[in-house]
C-alpha cells in the first residue's frame, strides 16, 4: 500500500474515532446532567409533599410525582450510561422509592387514598 494512501486511510480512521469519542463524552456528560435534574427533583418533589402535609398546600404535588416517575424510567431505559451513572441513578430511585413509600403510607394514615 503507498504510504499516502495509508496514511489517508489513517487520518480518516483517527477522524472517525475522535468523532465517536466527542460523541460518547457528550453523551456521557448529557447523562450526568439528566442524573443531577432527577436528584433536584426528588429533593423538590419531597419539600413539595413536607409542605402539603404541613398543610400549606391544598393539593398533593402529584403531577410533579408522575413527571419524575416519567423522568426516571426515561434515563433508566437509557443504555449508554457508565457504571459509575448506573449506581448513581439506582441510589437516587431507591431514595425516591422509599420517599414514594412514605407519601403513600402517611396519604393513606389520613384517610386521603390519591396514590
Amino acid at each position: 500500500m503507498p504510504r499516502l494512501s495509508r496514511d489517508r486511510t489513517m487520518k480518516t480512521f483517527n477522524n472517525k474515532f475522535q468523532r465517536n469519542t466527542t460523541a460518547r463524552l457528550e453523551a456521557v456528560s448529557m447523562a450526568d446532567r439528566e442524573i443531577s435534574r432527577i436528584e433536584d427533583a426528588i429533593r423538590r418533589l419531597k419539600i413539595d409533599f413536607d409542605i402539603y402535609f404541613n398543610g400549606s398546600a391544598k393539593r398533593p404535588p402529584l403531577e410533579a410525582r408522575a413527571r419524575l416517575e416519567a423522568n426516571i424510567k426515561r434515563i433508566s431505559d437509557n443504555r449508554n450510561l457508565t457504571y459509575a451513572q448506573r449506581y448513581q441513578l439506582n441510589g437516587l430511585v431507591s431514595r425516591f422509592t422509599s420517599y414514594r413509600e412514605l407519601w403513600r403510607r402517611t396519604l393513606r394514615a389520613r384517610g386521603e387514598d390519591l396514590l
